[in-house]
């Protein structure tokens, strides 16, 4: 049987913290940033963590279970 492999789209947007939990970046800030507020920006330059709901589903495309 050959080997399972991974999302490449999962791979490249997620990272594994080191306690377990699943790291990524928010959305909205590609592109139309003039109407955006500084503070609005500002907030989703920093990454975040994924919600406990969803864990599941990206560890699966990952291959981590």
């Amino acid at each position: 049987m050959p080997k399972m492999k991974t999302k490449s789209s999962a791979k490249k947007r997620f990272k594994i913290t080191g306690s377990g939990k699943i790291k990524r970046k928010h959305a909205f800030k590609s592109h139309i940033l003039t109407k955006k507020s500084k503070k609005r920006k500002l907030k989703l330059t920093h990454s975040g963590l994924v919600h406990e709901s969803d864990e599941k589903n990206i560890k699966q495309q990952l291959r981590l279970n």
